[in-house]
């Protein structure tokens, strides 16, 4: 996908039917997951996922419990899991020992009207009634319909990492859906959602020239000259002042099968420099809230559109791939396109 073009449509509540899972085992694709890429170090649970996940997926092998403290450390067993609600399971799991890590209850939905909040819970993808939206029925039940398949497994993996933020589009999804129903036509700021929810991207910086000079299409201001103040996923740099964090599942699911074109549709959140002195988990709460808050406001503006999001080459984000060390990378310019932003200055 080209720099300055909007996917022609990003659909959250529209789904495709992958391979059945047999007898509590994942099929192959799961097992092509490369759980060491960059864009999947910010994971919440990154390392209890991945084993589950590989052992579910490659059953012959295996694998011998850790002796480990740490509750990522541990996977989920074939034998546990009721098929076909093998994905639900894990992720339910996910959720229940980072809430018993942190000693927090289990994250809510931010309900809307007289409706009260609702605690989240993955559960089976036939448990959502026939004829109802995925939305309404998580907004109104916290029950997050769930299928054994990448795209689920890579939704459920950013509700684990930004519920707050996953919740705050719920609630503006269940705004609309009140307002006007279900149709065709989701409106503005449905679209707006869908188009983040599914391809999103958050650009962290306490350079705010980054920032502005990613949203005018600026890339060698943005990505090329300050590449050395960019933080690497693999060894974090206290001192860095810019970082991308994935949140669109979609474009996670892309990613399996990385093109130099995937182009991710991004907000810019402004940090202090403090912010790249945290450890990881912290950056990545902290970073819930101030997503949540900005998503808040943004999808509050009546004149709200996909437009208003910033369009980001993911593997021109430093550190992302290994070819974006040569600056000739971004010289690409059905890729790098100097986008309707330069163009309107002229």
């Amino acid at each position: 996908m080209p720099a300055n073009d909007l996917p022609a449509k990003l659909d959250s509540d529209t789904y495709t039917d992958h391979s059945p899972v047999i007898e509590g085992k994942l099929d192959n694709s799961f097992a092509e997951i490369d759980w060491q890429a960059p864009w999947l170090s910010h994971i919440v649970q990154l390392n209890y996922l991945s084993n589950s996940i590989e052992h579910l997926s490659r059953p012959s092998q295996q694998n011998s419990l850790s002796e480990s403290d740490s509750l990522d450390e541990q996977y989920v067993n074939a034998s546990d899991i009721n098929t076909p609600d093998t994905i639900a399971n894990v992720l339910k799991t996910a959720m229940t020992q980072q809430a018993s890590h942190l000693e927090q209850s289990l994250p809510q939905t931010k309900p809307t009207h007289n409706r009260t909040p609702q605690t989240l819970q993955f559960v089976s993808q036939n448990a959502l009634p026939d004829g109802e939206a995925y939305e309404h029925f998580i907004g109104t039940t916290g029950n997050i319909p769930t299928r054994d398949n990448l795209h689920d497994l890579f939704n459920g993996s950013i509700w684990l990492t930004f519920p707050k933020t996953k919740a705050v589009l719920n609630y503006y999804h269940m705004l609309e859906i009140d307002k006007q129903g279900i149709s065709e036509r989701r409106g503005r700021v449905r679209d707006t959602i869908t188009v983040f929810d599914e391809n999103g991207a958050v650009l962290v910086t306490a350079d705010p020239n980054i920032g502005e000079a990613l949203v005018d299409f600026d890339w060698q201001a943005s990505l090329v000259t300050p590449r050395a103040k960019w933080d690497s996923p693999i060894q974090s740099n206290s001192s860095a002042q810019a970082a991308v964090y994935i949140f669109g599942h979609a474009l996670l699911e892309q990613l399996l099968c990385p093109r130099k074109s995937l182009c991710a549709h991004s907000i810019v959140i402004h940090v202090t420099q403090s912010f790249f002195t945290l450890p990881l988990a912290e950056r990545i709460r902290f970073l819930d809230d101030k997503v949540a808050e900005y998503m808040d406001t943004l999808l509050s503006k009546d004149d709200v559109t996909p437009r208003q999001l910033a369009p980001l080459p993911i593997l021109g984000v430093p550190h992302f791939w290994v070819e974006n060390t040569d600056t000739d990378f971004y010289e690409d310019s059905y890729v790098f396109r100097s986008g309707r932003r330069q163009k309107n200055k002229k």
